[in-house]
């Protein structure tokens, strides 16, 4: 059984392989969880709570705000480990410069990204989205909010654009060669 985890296994994973495909999988892992996460987030989670009528409820923003801490905390694991292995495999393959550089660029961006949603947009729109006035008798959110969701989405459709695109050259065999 430990030889399986220490390379002794000739059916494990990474064995045999060489480095630019072990740091290929990498990233290919690391962005196909990241992507697959967002698009649950985005297109399965929040209209659930949305129909439910959840949206609408006093403690939302800060329920929003805890699914939010979290899945921002996995973002930033998956954006630095993409951005790690896609570094590491431009130096290690064998691609054009422009290759590597659009790849380390993406990554790059990716990393911004992920650090806008957890430092900047998640707790600017928890702390808007925060009911601190429970007397009062009509509840509105406020008019930034809805650029902030402009924003959001705006940020979220690059993500998964550049996400889509850094997967797709890192899953070209030719940059593993």
């Amino acid at each position: 059984m430990t030889q399986a985890f220490n390379g002794g296994d000739k059916n494990s994973f990474l064995v045999g392989q060489t480095p630019a495909r072990r740091w290929q999988n990498v990233a290919i892992g690391s962005l196909g969880l990241w992507l697959s996460g967002s698009l649950l987030l985005d297109f399965v989670i929040m209209p659930t709570l949305w129909t439910t009528g959840m949206m609408e409820s006093s403690g939302f923003a800060s329920a929003s705000y805890s699914i939010f801490w979290i899945f921002n905390r996995v973002e930033l694991l998956c954006a630095a480990a993409a951005l790690s292995s896609v570094w590491a495999l431009s130096e290690v393959s064998r691609a054009d410069l422009e290759t590597k550089r659009e790849m380390l660029a993406s990554g790059v961006m990716l990393l911004l990204i992920a650090l806008s949603y957890t430092f900047v947009l998640t707790p600017y729109m928890s702390g808007l989205g925060i009911d601190l006035d429970v007397l009062a008798m009509t509840k509105s959110l406020p008019a930034e909010m809805n650029q902030l969701h402009a924003i959001y989405w705006v940020l979220e459709a690059s993500k998964l654009a550049i996400a889509g695109l850094l997967l797709s050259k890192c899953g070209n065999r030719e940059i593993a060669r």
